[in-house]
């Protein structure tokens, strides 16, 4: 009984501090927390020590069946776990469950193309993680400091409907690729100098560290952001809500990938390691008009705009409103499904 009600309690304090999911009564949760079946079907372990069901995570991944149709959790224990990790396309409903980010560590040391580098591939949808760091080392000391760097991606995330809680992604060059697809990313720290969020992806990060790792450029501006976004009819995009920006070096904002970037950063504390240009058009250069860079209610040294580019974009209250809304990757509930996996987790 004092096992169930701790569950309880677990599950409604979670609620509070994960922004989109919708808080439900008590007995909704007593009933959500009784009926185990709709929520993870099957809880498989991985220890390097050997007491768990697997040593490898991806041992544990291969195991699970093509085309499963329930939640299953992955619990990974604590350890460095010098693999790369995939989750192929027709393995949906993995939930891989770290001890956090100082704890649970994948790493791995590729570089060269960002479609095979990554430390930590996820081409499926409904994929979640929490307290997990996912690291490529490739760039990083004490390899030195590579000059030219070389793309080295600690993850890619391809699949639709996936949520990372608590995570973090190491890396230089080309970090996290956000490729496609709805995604949440939510008190997650994301570290890199160039490019190191990229993609096309439709993203909402919330409450995120964005850590600038620009100092390994001797001089040289690094980019946070580099978004591909195609036409005016594409919804992909990447918004920072509530976040920080902090590191060395210094940096832009980001960078045009494709000819329609959009990056939004709302209330968002920046330090003096943003030049004071904010962006740059890149392959957007001559159609500026086309791209949606913009800032809102943002604050700190970085934030000044008196010397940003002509071309910021700048979007109305209303604009603002319902890109940085849970609805703008989630109109159909995928969320809760979200919602109800962290609920019954103890998370770090």
């Amino acid at each position: 009984m004092l096992a169930y009600k701790w569950c309880i309690c677990a599950f409604v304090a979670l609620l509070s501090t994960f922004s989109p999911i919708i808080m439900i009564t008590a007995a909704g949760a007593r009933s959500l927390i009784q009926d185990d079946n709709k929520i993870v079907s099957q809880t498989i372990v991985v220890d390097p020590s050997g007491r768990g069901d697997f040593r490898t995570i991806q041992a544990a991944i291969d195991s699970i069946p093509s085309q499963n149709q329930r939640w299953i959790c992955v619990d990974i224990k604590e350890g460095r776990y010098k693999e790369k990790v995939t989750i192929a396309r027709d393995k949906p409903y993995i939930y891989l469950q770290g001890k956090g980010i100082d704890n649970t560590v994948i790493q791995w040391n590729d570089h060269g193309s960002i479609d095979t580098s990554a430390t930590f591939t996820s081409q499926a949808d409904y994929t979640i993680a929490t307290g997990i760091k996912f690291v490529n080392s490739f760039n990083s000391p004490p390899n030195g400091n590579r000059n030219p760097l070389e793309r080295a991606v600690a993850a890619l995330i391809a699949g639709d409907k996936s949520a990372f809680y608590q995570c973090g992604f190491f890396g230089i060059q080309d970090t996290l690729w956000d490729v496609k697809g709805r995604h949440y990313f939510k008190s997650c720290t994301i570290e890199g100098a160039v490019d190191f969020i990229f993609g096309a992806g439709q993203s909402l990060y919330e409450s995120c560290m964005i850590s600038v790792a620009a100092g390994i450029l001797k001089g040289t501006p690094g980019y946070i952001t580099a978004q591909g976004r195609e036409n005016p009819h594409d919804t992909s995009g990447f918004v920072f809500k509530d976040c920080k920006i902090a590191g060395n070096g210094k940096a832009y904002l980001g960078r045009a990938w494709r000819e329609y970037a959009r990056v939004v950063f709302y209330n968002t504390l920046m330090s003096d390691i943003v030049v004071p240009q904010g962006w740059y058009a890149w392959n957007g250069a001559g159609k500026e008009d086309q791209l949606t860079m913009s800032e809102y209610n943002c604050r700190g040294l970085g934030s000044e705009s008196s010397e940003r580019v002509e071309w910021e974009k700048k979007l109305s209250e209303g604009e603002m409103k319902q890109l940085t809304s849970i609805s703008f990757i989630d109109e159909e509930g995928w969320m809760n499904q979200a919602s109800r996996i962290l609920g019954r987790s103890k998370l770090p």
